[in-house]
């Protein structure tokens, strides 16, 4: 399976690193690609550096502006021209979405999945991997969403909510549409 992962690529604490070194290693191990923004720093790279090690291959996808941040020696690396043409081919590369600790960037990468998932244009599993209650505000969020009829499906058709590395790899290998 090609798991496409948005996350920071920014230098994290390591209650954020190890779940992330966690995940890579069952990515790689599983037998499974990452595809992801390509970066050769911060949690990126931590992510690239477990997957790598444990036998996993890795499919980036940079963006002009961030050419000279992307990870040498990866299996594939796409430079896309902007912003939106990079979450496309995120989109594309991959089977499954996993949704890690990150800034607004990330935020923005979760958010359009969601919207294309709500209307149907796609059916890739996704996961939002809740690291050390890092995202419990967007999980409260997006159920008033629910409750309050902001959503025309269930929430949990649209997201799965996993609070452990393990838990959020289980959920995509058990999902058919994943493959």
């Amino acid at each position: 399976m090609r798991i496409c992962v948005f996350l920071s690529a920014a230098d994290l604490d390591d209650r954020y690193t190890r779940p992330a070194r966690d995940f890579a290693k069952l990515i790689g191990k599983g037998g499974h690609s990452l595809v992801w923004g390509g970066s050769d720093t911060g949690l990126m790279k931590v992510v690239a550096d477990g997957v790598q090690e444990a036998g996993g291959k890795l499919t980036g996808v940079s963006v002009g502006f961030l050419a000279h941040k992307a990870r040498p020696g990866a299996d594939e690396m796409v430079i896309a021209a902007d912003l939106a043409e990079r979450k496309r081919l995120l989109l594309e590369k991959s089977d499954a979405v996993v949704i890690m600790v990150g800034g607004t960037g990330t935020l923005d990468e979760a958010t359009e999945i969601l919207e294309l998932k709500k209307h149907g244009h796609t059916d890739k599993p996704v996961v939002l991997l809740n690291t050390a209650g890092f995202y419990d505000g967007l999980k409260e969020q997006f159920r008033r969403m629910e409750a309050e009829g902001f959503l025309p499906r269930p929430l949990s058709e649209l997201v799965f909510f996993a609070e452990e590395p393990a838990a959020a790899l289980t959920y995509l290998e058990a999902d058919p549409s994943a493959r």
